[in-house]
């Protein structure tokens, strides 16, 4: 007895062919848009294809050559960072054939080679990896195989393309900025990144590199303080609470994420002291969150958006095969001075 809920049968080539009276070869063509098809043919074809709601099968194309996906690695889908950049590769490729599926991995390195692993054997057509802590070696190996893209890690390679923002000179904005208003105890707290991962100038190594030395430019090498916390509302909630409640405690905090400011921020209100009248405060990536009229975060933009519609672009190159060589692009910081900063208490 046939069941009311019984699957509808899934539309092949087979019946676009029929539908549109070609052959199946004449819809390969069509659906891969190959050289010498007419326009005839191509309206023809992809007018039988609406009609049938056809949908080619992705592990069939994937056999075939292209899927027409591509994956996006991150640690935390609640860094809102991550957001803008996302924000950016769907722009760029909102008038392509190509879809982006999200894999949200979490910090440890075997999750994320787990998760790296799983794109590649689902025939993903390019990967974009947005600071990853999956071991280099592991990317490098990918990379021979696999069109890729890295955020964020300034270690290159001619087998991947590389966008990153000039994490150096965005501290020290940072630091130039805070001294401007005379403080002097400015603390930091970056990523304690991923050792084992074996990437030698992460973000957060060339920023805790870029404030060391603003700060010994500025003659205050002394007050030198690095708090290591993951980039997250709690990880900056431990960094804040770690670093208010010291016999010496800084006049003044950057983080190397606006995620991990608000948990700072959070840590100095359980703690009765003001942001910024006890505290000043200040957040990198610039996100939205920053500019909320209850938060108004001093921040550094690295332009999230173009960050990532610049790796869709240079993802696409390769893997339609227009360039081989490897890119680099460094986006310029630039600081957005909010009320989440100002002198020192007294000073």
């Amino acid at each position: 007895m046939q069941q009311g809920s019984e699957r509808k049968k899934r539309v092949t080539i087979t019946d676009v062919a029929r539908h549109a009276g070609v052959s199946t070869a004449a819809v390969s063509k069509v659906m891969r848009n190959a050289y010498g098809v007419s326009a005839a043919m191509r309206e023809k074809v992809r007018a039988a294809m609406a009609e049938l709601d056809y949908r080619p099968h992705a592990a069939a194309r994937g056999m075939r050559g292209r899927t027409y996906t591509i994956s996006v690695l991150l640690d935390n889908i609640r860094n809102t960072f991550f957001a803008d950049i996302l924000d950016g590769i769907r722009d760029e490729l909102r008038d392509s054939e190509y879809t982006v599926l999200i894999g949200d991995a979490g910090f440890g390195t075997e999750a994320q080679g787990k998760t790296v692993r799983a794109m590649v054997d689902r025939r993903m057509d390019g990967l974009i990896l947005i600071a990853p802590g999956t071991r280099r070696s592991e990317v490098l190996s990918t990379a021979q195989s696999t069109p890729t893209v890295v955020i964020g890690h300034h270690d290159t390679s001619e087998l991947h393309d590389s966008v990153v923002d000039a994490d150096g000179a965005g501290a020290g904005l940072v630091v130039d900025h805070l001294v401007s208003l005379g403080h002097r105890n400015i603390a930091l707290v970056p990523s304690p990144g991923t050792r084992s991962s074996k990437w030698a100038r992460t973000p957060e190594i060339v920023l805790g590199n870029g404030y060391a030395e603003a700060m010994g430019r500025n003659r205050l090498a002394e007050h030198t303080r690095i708090c290591r916390a993951a980039y997250s509302d709690e990880g900056g909630h431990k960094a804040g609470t770690s670093l208010l409640t010291a016999r010496d405690r800084p006049t003044a905090i950057m983080t190397g994420a606006d995620v991990a400011a608000l948990g700072v921020w959070r840590a100095a209100h359980e703690l009765g002291l003001r942001v910024p009248g006890d505290v000043s405060l200040v957040g990198y990536n610039n996100t939205a969150v920053a500019d909320l009229a209850t938060v108004q975060l001093t921040s550094v933009d690295q332009a999230g958006h173009d960050m990532g519609a610049t790796a869709a672009r240079l993802l696409i190159e390769r893997v339609e095969g227009h360039r081989e060589h490897a890119v680099l692009t460094t986006m310029t910081p630039r600081l957005v001075v909010r009320s989440s900063t100002s002198a020192p208490s007294g000073g």
